[in-house]
């Protein structure tokens, strides 16, 4: 391949991302988008979230998190956010997009059956969500799945602590330990 051909490659490369990039953004947020944005949600907005899930904790990580981690250190970068999104099927929504109150039947299932929760934001950016507390969580002394369930398809407002690794995200919620 001569020089000129790879310049020519490389700028076209360059123009396909360029495009890629300005078509992922909708009204100033970026992001990859909604899949199949034909299915629709009925329970909230993200204007107005249906309900919240999580409680903020005084520290991003709690204590079992803490004993639990190696030499007492969870992994780093985590921080403490409220976001806004709808309450979807991991696995389902990934693998063929779908969401909103048509497939909320279908999700409740999928989490009964133990499949991963995900947060749906309007900008399309998904983010597992799974209970904080280790031990707890462990143990099976949650119920965060049961209101997963309850919220599946709905926008809800949820508080926990982000993390962030190798291109996967996820929101540790706290507050879902059995009484």
């Amino acid at each position: 391949m001569t020089k000129s051909m790879k310049v020519v490659l490389s700028a076209s490369c360059v123009f396909v991302i360029a495009g890629a990039l300005v078509a992922q953004q909708k009204d100033g947020k970026k992001g990859p988008g909604i899949l199949q944005p034909q299915m629709k949600v009925e329970g909230g907005s993200y204007e107005k979230p249906m309900g919240t899930l999580g409680t903020k904790p005084d520290q991003p990580w709690s204590a079992t998190t803490i004993g639990a981690s190696i030499d007492g250190k969870p992994n780093e970068p985590a921080r403490i956010v409220t976001m806004k999104g709808e309450i979807v099927d991991f696995s389902c929504y990934l693998q063929i997009g779908k969401h909103g109150e048509k497939h909320r039947a279908c999700g409740q299932k999928c989490f009964a059956a133990g499949q991963p929760i995900g947060l749906l934001a309007e900008n399309g950016a998904l983010f597992m969500l799974m209970e904080e507390e280790h031990d707890p969580r462990r143990d099976g002394l949650t119920d965060f799945r049961k209101a997963a369930i309850e919220h599946t398809a709905h926008i809800m407002e949820v508080t926990g602590t982000l993390s962030a690794h190798g291109g996967f995200r996820a929101i540790y919620v706290q507050g879902f330990i059995k009484k």
